[in-house]
């Protein structure tokens, strides 16, 4: 039905549906942190590319925009789909494995394969796919597929979140920010990305309605009216999920860099996230209107830890630090992960090129565009 002909949810079933969504963006932002620290060769994010990235990012959503006025919504989305199909199985697989990971028994006969792709031959040979994986692997794969089916077929709203989960996980993991100041810039950016293309045009609203991939978590506020089939949805994209996620990430490996012991900065980012996000939905629920939660979510979470800096002393260590190959104590490393060349032009391409070929080796180091 039309968005007019719904009647309006009642308070419990808003509740559940923000709560819930509160919830889901705090599991990937949490774990995507800790696992970011046992993650061998992620994605560096630099400072030029921060400050590229709305730039980029803009292009992107105009583009969209004017493909869903111009051309069919029906055939847009069917490519959608099966991009994301393919991405999504891959994302989640690479999420669930380490927790697979318990659940087999000690005698699994747990088979090593390869799948190697070669160009040229003798001393002109190159590789272009080394892939290793195993029999676990596989059965991730398997299950992650059925969640795949599942979505390409019904586009049910807890597959298109069990994609948006891994994918927001995956984000915070793969990427990293090399210092503060990058983080400030990429932040600081999207700011004005947000701010302006929801307030100052109806495109980002647009496009996040009209999009059928799993880009949003969404959660249904007439779920106790309706079950499983509510259709009448609470939604908060991925990239204001990712990009504090990532910031957050980045002030764990610096609370270990400080050796102390404690991890301040990264539970005073998640606080800050957490009252961010919820001044959002306050906001939205006041005014009726659609709100950027990067508005709320950037100051909070850039001026929480850098007051707890004030306060410490420690300004001038939070700026000088460069993220590095710290590990959490005990942590065991979850994956081993390429070397890729280049910048993240956009999450999902960085993250395709990631989860696609987890383990092939190359001697290429990162470069900066």
């Amino acid at each position: 039905p039309a968005a007019g002909s719904r009647p309006p949810a009642t308070a419990e079933g808003m509740a559940l549906a923000y709560g819930s969504l509160v919830l889901m963006a705090l599991l990937p932002i949490f774990f995507g942190a800790l696992r970011s620290n046992s993650s061998e060769m992620p994605e560096t994010i630099t400072s030029r590319d921060a400050a590229r990235f709305p730039i980029v990012a803009s292009c992107t959503l105009l583009g969209l925009y004017l493909f869903f006025k111009i051309f069919s919504q029906e055939y847009i989305n069917l490519l959608l789909s099966m991009y994301f199909f393919v991405l999504g199985i891959l994302a989640l697989s690479h999420t669930i494995s380490p927790m697979m990971n318990r659940f087999f028994p000690a005698n699994f006969p747990n088979k090593q394969y390869q799948l190697l792709f070669t160009q040229g031959s003798g001393e002109s040979k190159e590789e272009i796919v080394n892939y290793e994986f195993d029999t676990k692997d596989l059965v991730c794969l398997a299950l992650s597929s059925v969640v795949g089916v599942w979505y390409l077929l019904r586009k049910h709203w807890i597959a298109n979140n069990l994609f948006g989960l891994a994918f927001s996980l995956n984000g915070v993991e793969l990427l990293h920010l090399n210092n503060v100041s990058t983080g400030c810039i990429l932040l600081g950016g999207l700011f004005i990305y947000d701010v302006f293309w929801v307030f100052g045009t109806n495109v980002m609203v647009t496009v996040a309605k009209s999009f059928e991939a799993p880009i949003k978590l969404v959660f249904p506020q007439d779920l106790l009216e309706k079950g499983l089939e509510a259709d009448n949805f609470a939604m908060l994209g991925l990239g204001d999920i990712v990009i504090p996620g990532i910031f957050i990430a980045l002030l764990l490996r610096f609370d270990i860099s400080l050796k102390k012991n404690t991890h301040t900065y990264f539970y005073t980012s998640f606080v800050a996230y957490i009252f961010g996000l919820g001044l959002t939905i306050f906001i939205m629920h006041i005014f009726k209107h659609a709100q950027p939660a990067l508005l709320y979510l950037v100051p909070a979470c850039i001026g929480f830890p850098l007051l707890v800096a004030l306060a410490k002393g420690e300004v001038t260590e939070m700026f000088s630090y460069e993220s590095s190959a710290e590990i959490l104590p005990h942590t065991p490393r979850l994956t081993h992960f390429p070397t890729v060349s280049g910048s993240p032009a956009s999450l999902a391409d960085s993250m395709q090129q990631k989860l696609s070929c987890p383990r092939r080796r190359r001697q290429q180091s990162p470069s900066a565009m």
